[in-house]
């Protein structure tokens, strides 16, 4: 079950993070509106961190999403905007950072809409559908999806909790495609500061049970 962090910021932050729990990704927002977006002043120190980099991106022109694919040494792009299966093709032609499309879910999943994206992404990010694009702290009905028809893996994000682990490995009992778990603004302090020991705590529970 791989582990992400997403939403660091602050370089001490993420020494401990490293440090502490390890994670398999480490998340950074570059969408201009979100309270954890991070700017290109850290790009040199956050490159340089030992961890697998994921850039998060709403709705940017893929020259600036290569450009910070260079700058901070990017290992996978997520693009949680409106990204077309066309988009996701163009990108995956011109880096070789895995491609992940979110998918933000209300009520229900058209699971044939999705078809276009599966030969250029590398893995699907289910998460709640919000106004501001991710990090609402709320849940999803997981049971929508039980359906999931493809082979290809994704990640679960969306209020995800210390007490989320028992419920997590429960659906991924049903759906071996469930590769792992974004982990964000239930594990703040402020947005884009996280309780390092919490996120410990449930990284041993996870892989514990």
């Amino acid at each position: 079950m791989e582990i992400k962090v997403c939403g660091m910021r602050d370089l001490e932050n993420i020494r401990e993070l490293i440090d502490q729990v390890n994670p398999d990704w480490m998340g950074l927002i570059f969408y201009p509106k979100s309270p954890r977006f991070v700017s290109d002043q850290s790009a040199n120190q956050i490159a340089g961190f030992p961890v697998k980099k994921v850039g998060v991106f709403v709705n940017e022109a893929a020259a600036e999403i290569l450009k910070k694919i260079r700058d901070f040494d990017l290992a996978a792009v997520q693009l949680h905007g409106q990204e077309s299966p066309e988009f996701a093709e163009l990108l995956s032609k011109k880096t070789s950072a895995e491609i992940w499309k979110v998918i933000s879910v209300q009520d229900q999943i058209d699971w044939k809409s999705l078809e276009g994206y599966i030969p250029f992404v590398s893995k699907f990010l289910f998460d709640t559908a919000t106004s501001a694009h991710g990090g609402s702290g709320q849940k999803f009905d997981w049971a929508i999806l039980e359906t999931y028809p493809f082979d290809k893996g994704f990640l679960l994000s969306g209020g995800l909790d210390e007490v989320s682990h028992e419920e997590i490995l429960a659906l991924a009992a049903k759906l071996p495609q469930l590769q792992g778990v974004d982990l964000n603004s239930r594990f703040e302090e402020v947005p884009g500061l996280k309780n390092v020991g919490r996120l410990k705590k449930f990284k041993e529970k996870l892989l514990q049970s």
